[in-house]
């Protein structure tokens, strides 16, 4: 099982948390860099683990910080072998609506960098689908929307072929809008994440989130979309594979 998207470098003790995920299936982390220095750490828990991979990026919540002009160590980390996406990167009209001329500057130049070195792009939306549908429309390369939120965003992605990756909030009761856009996305284009240590699912909800949790997430997903749960893993192995080019577990 494939975990697309966590925050191992925020959990207290990554490689604890690394041990129980594969003790409990999922054989693959894509752990997320959210500016410069997340991004060393990221890529220091990749480094100690064969199923650990690395998206580094500087997220909107720092594009009116230091960390939007260091663009250029950004770029030395991209090309480590254990970097297999730009990202996070996005935009925030809910956590930052005051700075969305300089978030959308950041991304744009993320998008620049993942386009030249020939990068998927891991996208944070929230609050802006407008926005961040205009600002992908130029972007020829792979786009993953992580942590799916914007139901506004689903003809975009749908008409694009972007990947859906989606998180524990689609397992909230309230969350029936979200359930209903994942049934709606291509067999071929559905990710599942845990978003670590943040919205941790039902079962499990007010603790701090694991990618071992991973797999609530997709027993409510093959349900809302009329699937085996072994099956829709075997898919969403084989989605996250070709998004990140990843090597089997």
């Amino acid at each position: 099982m494939t975990d697309s998207h966590a925050h191992l470098d925020a959990c207290a003790e990554p490689d604890a948390v690394v041990a129980r995920a594969s003790a409990a299936g999922v054989g693959r982390i894509v752990t997320i860099g959210t500016g410069i220095d997340s991004c060393r750490r990221a890529l220091g828990i990749a480094e100690r683990h064969d199923g650990v991979v690395a998206a580094l990026g500087i997220d909107p919540h720092r594009a009116a910080t230091a960390d939007a002009a260091r663009l250029g160590e950004l770029r030395g980390l991209l090309v480590h072998p254990k970097v297999v996406a730009v990202g996070e990167t996005g935009l925030d009209g809910h956590h930052g609506a005051d700075t969305l001329n300089e978030q959308r500057a950041l991304l744009d130049e993320q998008l620049a960098l993942a386009e030249s070195l020939g990068l998927p792009v891991v996208i944070h939306s929230r609050a802006a689908s407008a926005a961040t549908a205009e600002a992908l429309e130029p972007f020829a390369g792979t786009v993953v929307l992580h942590c799916f939120s914007e139901p506004e965003l689903l003809e975009p992605a749908l008409e694009r072929g972007y990947y859906v990756s989606f998180a524990g909030n689609v397992t909230y009761p309230s969350a029936a809008e979200l359930r209903a856009s994942a049934a709606r996305v291509s067999a071929d284009r559905i990710l599942v994440e845990t978003d670590t240590p943040y919205l941790a699912p039902q079962p499990v909800r007010g603790r701090p989130n694991e990618p071992m949790n991973v797999g609530h997430t997709l027993v409510v997903l093959a349900e809302a979309r009329a699937e085996e749960p072994a099956a829709l893993e075997a898919q969403i192995d084989a989605n996250a594979t070709a998004a990140f080019g990843l090597a089997d577990a």
